[in-house]
């Protein structure tokens, strides 16, 4: 009888931690335009209007002396791939990809940003 008390036990210990678990919710947000940051990961350069732009997890910065400051995503400016986690939406019969609150279309291998 103790034996059995034990395993229902565990049972709904097991069980309680699972539904905490399954009740996680990450949350991406766009930081702040204006933000200051001195490193970026992996950054890449892209060039646009004669002006440089950097792209790092699906951040767009512009750089200030050694650091660099988060800027909102140039209409028109083209990247080679989005990162995990960007959403497919059908706007108005376009297919458009949107990764914090950045809308993009697919065009050749590349993706532009647009708006809606």
């Amino acid at each position: 009888m103790k034996n059995l008390k034990l395993i229902l036990l565990t049972v709904a210990l097991m069980g309680g931690l699972l539904s905490i678990q399954a009740q996680r919710t990450v949350v991406k947000v766009y930081p702040k335009h204006g933000t200051v940051v001195t490193t970026l990961s992996k950054p890449k350069l892209i060039l646009h209007n004669k002006r440089n732009f950097y792209f790092a997890n699906g951040v767009w910065y512009k750089a200030r002396g050694r650091k660099y400051v988060v800027c909102a995503a140039p209409v028109g400016i083209k990247v080679r791939n989005l990162p995990r986690g960007n959403k497919v939406v059908v706007v108005n019969g376009r297919k458009l990809y949107k990764y914090k609150g950045i809308w993009y279309k697919k065009s050749g291998r590349h993706y532009v940003v647009v708006t809606v």
